[in-house]
């Protein structure tokens, strides 16, 4: 057997958009029956949360969904950069920060913008909604999620990518 693809979801905290992007696509690998063929885990650009759970409201959101998650925040490393295919950044900012912090030799990562897979809109960014007052953003986060992940997986499992 070949070895794994490996995907790593990343946005600022690591608590609300990433976990919820590494929940959606764990589900659409298993629903898929290809989840022995993949490595996916997710982590922040900053420190602020590491160790800690995802927000509630993410919780929340990803329990509604059946999406199981026990994660705790972590920031991304180096060494990530070496280990992964495939490295999601939600926005632009998380874009950039990636470019910033990879390896100028030794990045075997594509970093890629989750949005870009969205075949509603593509390049759109996976808004923050951790500054929402309700869960609204979150659920957003979801649906988008869902379409970006499923297309995503379309395109890898055709070797499109």
């Amino acid at each position: 057997m070949s070895e794994k693809k490996k995907a790593l979801f990343i946005c600022l905290g690591n608590i609300c958009r990433s976990p919820i992007a590494e929940a959606v696509f764990l589900k659409a690998i298993n629903t898929t029956g290809v989840a022995d063929q993949w490595e996916v885990d997710s982590a922040a650009i900053g420190s602020w949360h590491v160790g800690r759970s995802p927000d509630h409201r993410a919780l929340a959101t990803m329990k509604k969904h059946d999406l199981p998650y026990s994660n705790k925040a972590r920031q991304i490393k180096k060494a990530d950069f070496e280990h992964y295919d495939y490295i999601f950044g939600m926005d632009v900012e998380n874009i950039a920060d990636l470019k910033e912090r990879a390896p100028k030799q030794g990045s075997k990562a594509k970093i890629l913008l989750l949005g870009d897979f969205d075949p509603h809109q593509p390049g759109a960014i996976i808004r923050d909604p951790y500054y929402d007052s309700g869960s609204e953003g979150f659920e957003q986060c979801y649906v988008q999620c869902m379409r970006c992940c499923d297309a995503f997986l379309e395109k890898a499992q055709k070797g499109e990518i």
